[in-house]
């Protein structure tokens, strides 16, 4: 039997939900500024990552109800049916349960009877290796025709009210459609992890390691936690590693790249990566300075807001990099068609 000939992912179309409850930086400010130690800590902290405001979902929605909108957007964009995919990728590591997978829920609130499905959750490295996976499903399933990536993010509903690190949450989806493409669209893929970082920052209870119990949930051991900092130099230096190795992977090189969209956490660390790669600011796109750190949405959310700016054009070399709690990165590069 003769080989199939390989095919080429390209993006079609992007999507993404925000939801309607603002939290800004002056409801923390009002939270927090009565506690000691605290007086300062918002201010701070929007100095140094950028976000001024995050959106929360409604407390009756899981995390598929914020897939749902994303992905209706990027299908009706795509011009494609929910019956048209052949296969869901759920990107996130807030799913709806422990088990089953959350991209079953999704499948089933789309309307998508004819699809696969399966979850991807490696914090925010997970959309990138989405657009990878799928990539990889398109080049050798000739069958698979239409794929749905969904990013989706609800960490707000795992966080303790009164523990600073709810500055960072907003929740939020986006979504991309991926078909077969006669031109180049998938580059290359890149990952790196280190699990020695997996005790620092994470919902170290409800799982396997420890099942939920009246004790954990007492212990707040079932809410997400930031036992230790992670050191700069993880995303300062490792944003920029993992794009050369892109740069090596995919055959272009560095200065090729028209827009690199980075993981929606610290505007700084973005700021140093581009400079450290020798790329202008113009070529790169932030958002959390509006909807905050969305996690395993936030490049797909970022993809989607770039693309309404104007900020793509076909032929377009575009870098995705995401680096997530674990920790995982990953990194993703497509020519725009």
């Amino acid at each position: 039997m003769l080989p199939l000939p390989q095919r080429s992912a390209r993006i079609v179309a992007t999507g993404r939900y925000v939801p309607q409850i603002e939290l800004s930086n002056h409801d923390l400010r009002r939270r927090f500024a009565h506690i000691q130690g605290l007086e300062t800590f918002v201010d701070d902290m929007e100095e140094g990552t950028g976000i001024r405001r995050r959106w929360l979902a409604p407390d009756d929605w899981a995390t598929s109800d914020l897939a749902l909108p994303a992905a209706q957007q990027a299908l009706e964009r795509a011009g494609r049916e929910p019956k048209d995919v052949d296969l869901v990728i759920l990107c996130t590591d807030t799913p709806d349960f422990p088990t089953p997978a959350t991209s079953t829920v999704l499948q089933h609130k789309l309307g998508a009877t004819n699809a696969g499905t399966f979850d991807i959750g490696c914090a925010c490295a997970s959309f990138p290796t989405g657009l990878a996976t799928a990539a990889g499903w398109i080049a050798v399933n000739p069958k698979i025709q239409t794929v749905l990536v969904v990013g989706a993010y609800l960490m707000h509903r795992h966080a303790d009210p009164s523990d600073p690190t709810v500055f960072f949450y907003g929740d939020g989806a986006g979504a991309a459609v991926l078909e077969p493409s006669d031109e180049p669209g998938f580059v290359a893929a890149a990952t790196h992890a280190d699990g020695s970082y997996a005790e620092r920052w994470g919902i170290f209870a409800g799982g396997t390691a420890e099942p939920a119990s009246h004790e954990a949930v007492d212990a707040g051991r079932t809410q997400v936690r930031l036992i230790e900092r992670y050191p700069p130099e993880i995303n300062n230096e490792g944003w920029p590693r993992l794009v050369r190795e892109l740069a090596q992977n995919g055959d272009f090189e560095v200065p090729d790249i028209n827009l690199a969209l980075f993981t929606q956490v610290r505007k700084p660390s973005i700021e140093l990566v581009m400079s450290e790669l020798g790329l202008p600011l113009e070529r790169t796109h932030t958002i959390m300075e509006q909807w905050g750190y969305t996690g395993s949405a936030c490049l797909a959310m970022a993809l989607d807001d770039a693309v309404e700016q104007g900020k793509t054009e076909p032929g377009d070399l575009v870098v995705l990099v995401g680096s997530g709690v674990g920790y995982n990165q990953a990194g993703v590069a497509f020519r725009w068609r």
